[in-house]
């Protein structure tokens, strides 16, 4: 039950960044001050972390060592830890690492544009965009489940985000682009993420993944707020907050739980985010989300759960017989 915690924790602690994005816009500050705080202090925490590990492992080490050596006859031991990264290996992280600060460029860009309730369900059609990238990459259509989960997937969208509402129109184009892009961003960054160097220590490959996501923003957008006072602004609240949430708390919470529960029931537990972010848009940012919208947002919901239902209705099937 704690893993399944970790993992629903995990994904609404995502769900909340929008909401932080807006309050932060409504204070004055800019794409960059937001996205480059967040990178900043998500990359010091991922960092730090690496470094306490590390050096908890290297006590541990010292310890088994010091007993080892007064045991002369008994088991000799070592703990042995991973082999450090090479510079390729630290270089090929860092551009692993690249789509998760074109996303956060993207996805808050397109907050500037659309309410946050809309922009989240846009995000959230990674859940096909990856079948189909996975599809083009194999060369194989996909089963007849999965065009009915997305089938589903999309029918509840353009109902979530009130697409099927009189003054649907009225929706900015630019922002209905920024939030697709953000989801394609999104979806390569999943594939990125568990190719890159994954046999390194999740700790490390966090750290460098993160500075390669900060030192992008930072040459897109110079981070003048390490000079010219407004860190020591309300600034440097968001920053912590949109960091925690966004990155450095759910890797940790999914690192955490994932390998307990499957990546099938991960997936719906990850759903978390979407309800989460409608809600906190309705209830913090006072945006109106109908009745039709929450059907539209309970129908994605069943949409994502849909595969994970089917497999498990299968093994019941199958021990039965």
């Amino acid at each position: 039950m704690k893993h399944m915690v970790a993992v629903f924790l995990g994904a609404a602690s995502y769900g909340i960044l929008s909401t932080f994005v807006v309050l932060a816009y409504g204070h004055g500050y800019t794409l960059g001050e937001v996205v480059g705080s967040q990178m900043m202090i998500g990359f010091l925490l991922t960092w730090a972390l690496s470094a306490g590990l590390h050096m908890r492992k290297k006590q541990a080490v010292k310890r088994q060592t010091n007993m080892a050596s007064h045991q002369a006859n008994g088991p000799q031991t070592n703990m042995r830890t991973k082999a450090v990264l090479t510079l390729k290996q630290k270089l090929l992280l860092m551009l692993a690492g690249l789509p998760t600060a074109i996303t956060g460029l993207l996805y808050y860009e397109s907050l500037r544009y659309i309410p946050a309730s809309v922009a989240i369900l846009l995000l959230f059609q990674f859940t096909w965009m990856g079948v189909l990238i996975q599809a083009v990459r194999i060369r194989k259509l996909p089963e007849r489940k999965v065009y009915l989960t997305l089938a589903i997937l999309l029918g509840g969208t353009l109902l979530a985000a009130g697409l099927a509402e009189p003054g649907a129109g009225a929706f900015h184009l630019g922002g209905i682009v920024l939030g697709l892009m953000a989801a394609v961003s999104y979806t390569l960054f999943m594939l990125f993420n568990g190719k890159a160097v994954p046999d390194a220590e999740p700790a490390d490959r966090s750290k460098w993944m993160m500075l390669g996501a900060m030192l992008l923003v930072f040459v897109l957008f110079p981070p003048q707020f390490l000079w010219n006072g407004d860190l020591l602004s309300p600034l440097l609240l968001f920053g912590l907050r949109l960091g925690a949430f966004g990155a450095f708390i759910p890797p940790l919470l999914f690192a955490y739980g994932i390998p307990h529960i499957g990546e099938g029931l991960a997936g719906i537990l990850g759903a978390a985010e979407l309800p989460v972010a409608v809600m906190l848009s309705a209830v913090v940012l006072h945006e109106e989300v109908s009745f039709l919208q929450w059907i539209g947002v309970a129908i994605v919901l069943a949409g994502v759960a849909l595969p994970e239902w089917l497999k498990r209705l299968r093994r019941v099937t199958v021990v039965n017989h």
